[in-house]
């Protein structure tokens, strides 16, 4: 992801997030420190459909975005951009991969169940409709195929 691709982001943001969307200051401000953050976009001919981001601050990475527009749902798209968050973790030295995800999405947290992340814990009423956050963690050891 680069400043181009923020008023897109933004966009798809408002579409898929109406509750909980991040202005676009917090994408400005998230790629403005690469020293410690991640951030990707999938495209289809030439539009993005997904974006993702992590931060990384040693010894714990942490997924602060994963989104994918739902007409592209299905494809691996979210695998993906999962597994490339994934693997920056690796290579900034991080020793787990830490998210929240909402309650009430299975479809989401499946995928997560796939790559090895186990749930840890939950934020009561995390997000501002009231629904909770569970946060889920993948520990980066050796044998660890994520």
């Amino acid at each position: 992801m680069n400043d181009g691709d923020l008023a897109a982001v933004e966009q798809l943001e408002r579409r898929l997030f109406p509750m909980d969307a991040w202005p676009l200051q917090m994408f400005v401000d998230e790629l403005s420190q690469p020293e410690t953050r991640r951030y990707v976009v999938a495209e289809a001919d030439g539009v993005i459909v997904a974006y993702a981001g992590l931060m990384c601050v040693q010894p714990i990475a942490d997924v602060q975005t994963i989104a994918v527009v739902p007409e592209f749902e299905g494809r691996g798209i979210g695998s993906a951009v999962l597994a490339e968050l994934i693997a920056e973790a690796r290579r900034r030295g991080a020793d787990d991969v830490l998210l929240e995800v909402r309650a009430d999405n299975p479809r989401a947290q499946q995928l997560y169940l796939r790559f090895g992340f186990e749930q840890i814990h939950i934020r009561p009423r995390y997000y501002r409709d009231g629904t909770d956050a569970l946060i889920m963690r993948l520990p980066l050891t050796e044998g660890t195929t994520a």
